[in-house]
């Protein structure tokens, strides 16, 4: 059977102008518009598609993907409201989708962004969002593990951090003191699972830990630096939210990747920014690991 709002595997029956059909189980057989057929498609090949109803409430498939699936939690902006109904949403689908006004937490408008959860209304079995998104959030953690990196979507500010989405299913809290910088409602990030909470929550930050955090982020700064002809206006002075746009990770580990370069001897401060430094110029001779500058194991 096909899933309202989700990636189908479905089988190709037969083609018509409009286009082909495809075997939808209970659904019965499930169109695909002609401009999303695949080069090449043949009979009883099996495709991947994402099935939803169109404007005339049909069942459809497309090959398209949306921007968020059932089960899934989101930022998505706002495309218009309806007096009667509520606002449409735009998840990159012709058709938008419906937040009804009986879904929001508090009344939204055209042209905000707004955290929904998408589900099947059981009601009228139709796909829409919800902002009431708390008690659709997973409380099953049993394949997030210490130290997996996880995107995340900023969801709310509390006294102790910023309350999280976890791959679009679960939360997570980021203390304030993981965080360095302010951080927006909506915004999207890449983190790292910290600690698995009793009841499903999880404790997150914005970085890896220890050498796991340094050395990528060191190859990351090196590369930059080649890029830039040698230099960069990037420092211990540099502020929060600069380094977290340009290097994706925290004023912390940044210093830390920059004291690891400078104890190598890869970078110097010029103050302000830094300077790539070729250790085998800087040494007269090659380099080679595990030595240190008078050629001497370390």
């Amino acid at each position: 059977m096909a899933d309202l709002g989700r990636l189908n595997q479905l089988t190709v029956l037969y083609s018509t102008p409009q286009g082909i059909y495809l075997g939808g189980g209970d659904h019965g057989e499930i169109l695909l518009p002609t401009r999303y057929i695949p080069r090449g498609t043949q009979l009883d090949d099996v495709l991947e598609v994402f099935v939803y109803r169109d404007s005339e409430d049909r069942v459809i498939a497309t090959t398209e993907r949306p921007l968020v699936m059932v089960g899934e939690s989101a930022p998505l902006k706002v495309v218009s409201v309806n007096r009667r109904v509520g606002a449409f949403l735009d998840w990159g689908l012709p058709k938008d989708l419906l937040l009804p006004f009986r879904q929001q937490a508090e009344p939204v408008f055209a042209g905000d962004t707004v955290i929904v959860h998408v589900m099947v209304d059981e009601k009228t079995d139709r796909i829409i969002a919800t902002t009431k998104i708390n008690k659709h959030l997973g409380k099953q953690t049993a394949f997030f593990k210490p130290g997996q990196q996880v995107a995340l979507v900023i969801l709310a500010e509390t006294p102790l951090g910023y309350n999280a989405i976890v791959e679009g299913t679960h939360q997570g809290l980021l203390y304030h003191s993981n965080v360095g910088a302010k951080l927006e409602v909506g915004q999207k990030l890449k983190g790292f699972v910290t600690a698995i909470r009793p009841g499903g929550k999880l404790d997150l930050s914005l970085d890896a830990k220890g050498y796991q955090r340094v050395a990528p982020l060191t190859d990351q700064i090196l590369t930059a630096l080649q890029a830039n002809g040698g230099s960069l206006d990037f420092d211990d002075d540099s502020s929060p939210e600069s380094i977290r746009q340009n290097f994706d990770c925290s004023k912390k580990a940044f210093k830390q990747a920059l004291g690891a370069l400078f104890r190598q001897r890869r970078l110097r401060f010029t103050n302000p920014g830094i300077a790539y430094v070729d250790i085998r110029e800087s040494t007269g001779q090659e380099w080679r690991p595990g030595e240190t500058d008078d050629g001497a194991k370390a």
